[in-house]
């Protein structure tokens, strides 16, 4: 691990004054970085794959920043809530399954006790390409040196939004489910606060795959949002991985549906394990409307999901298990009792 100055923020806009100072470059490739749970910044410090000049430590601002607040209208979880509180509170567990299951199958019981949501969201991919740092050919770690992925160990890795420089596949869970419900982000930043739907928060590789999100130097996650619905309840995660706990899914998907005497009022579709970012699948979204939920419906559902899925080498068999657990979702969530 490379030397960094550190410093401990006293209140939010301090935090995003310090960072703004120095970070001139987008959020993930700031000389400036946040710590939180510090799962995911300490992780690759060490491996040196980040190397922040300063490390502004907002674990103190909890108290602001870290309250789970839910009422009719919807669910307000900080930034700063941990996933195992969240996955636990009781508001989440009965009113928004998706995001409770979704944060239990993520890692183990002790990365939740410590991650936060809003460091959760902002985590880099597991492609063993961009963590290995003696490998000079990832366009995510070193712009504009080539994707050593596309041709090389790549099983692990992207079918959907993928470009030729990059096929790096996001690794959260959390996400899913957040882009599923159509969830709004809080931030903080140099021009003061907005809100952004969670599904501009992060940005697909195209040509500049090492700029991964939308936000601003220095900008600060502070919450987020989802609005309360008829699909909130009737809502589940599931995850297909290589064993049961403390591993990344190779497929997973994330279901809220609206359902009347069988047919689909509404339906939302988050792919995980899958895609190069969090992933709405809005063409399955579109097939499914107005439809009876059955078997067939859903395997079209599934079909429309993965129409534009590129493959390389050992991803190959993705498509088809991404398939089959968007049907298992599917239909896991037609026969809950809500």
């Amino acid at each position: 691990m490379r030397p960094f100055a550190y410093e401990r923020a006293s209140d939010p806009a301090a935090a995003v004054h310090v960072a703004t100072s120095i970070a001139a470059e987008a959020h993930v490739r700031a000389p400036v970085q946040y710590l939180a749970g510090g799962t995911t910044l300490l992780d690759l410090m060490k491996i040196d794959v980040m190397q922040p000049e300063r490390v502004v430590d907002i674990r103190t601002l909890a108290a602001r920043l870290g309250a789970i607040e839910a009422d009719a209208s919807g669910l307000r979880l900080g930034a700063l809530a941990s996933m195992a509180e969240t996955a636990a509170h009781p508001a989440v567990r009965q009113d928004y399954p998706v995001i409770a299951q979704s944060l239990a199958q993520a890692a183990s019981a002790q990365l939740r006790n410590m991650a936060s949501l809003g460091g959760n969201v902002l985590q880099r991919t597991r492609c063993h390409y961009f963590r290995d740092v003696s490998n000079h050919a990832c366009n995510k770690r070193l712009p504009g040196s080539g994707c050593a992925a596309i041709s090389g160990v790549n099983r692990l890795l992207a079918v959907l939004g993928t470009s030729e420089h990059c096929i790096a596949s996001y690794p959260g869970d959390l996400a899913q489910a957040l882009i599923a419900l159509d969830a709004s982000v809080e931030t903080l930043g140099p021009s003061g606060p907005r809100t952004l739907r969670f599904a501009e928060l992060h940005r697909a590789p195209d040509d500049t795959p090492h700029i991964e999100t939308n936000l601003a130097p220095g900008e600060l996650i502070t919450g987020f949002r989802v609005s309360s619905g008829p699909w909130t309840r009737r809502s589940l995660y599931v995850k297909v991985r290589d064993r049961e706990s403390y591993a990344f899914a190779l497929a997973s998907a994330a279901v809220a549906l609206d359902l009347q005497e069988g047919v689909v009022r509404e339906v939302r579709i988050g792919l995980g394990g899958l895609a190069t970012r969090p992933w709405r699948a809005e063409a399955a979204e579109a097939v499914l409307r107005g439809q009876r939920l059955d078997e067939t419906s859903a395997q079209k559902a599934a079909e429309a999901a993965f129409a534009d899925a590129i493959i390389h080498g050992d991803n190959a068999f993705k498509p088809e298990l991404g398939r089959r657990t968007l049907v298992r979702a599917l239909l896991q969530a037609a026969a809950l009792e809500v």
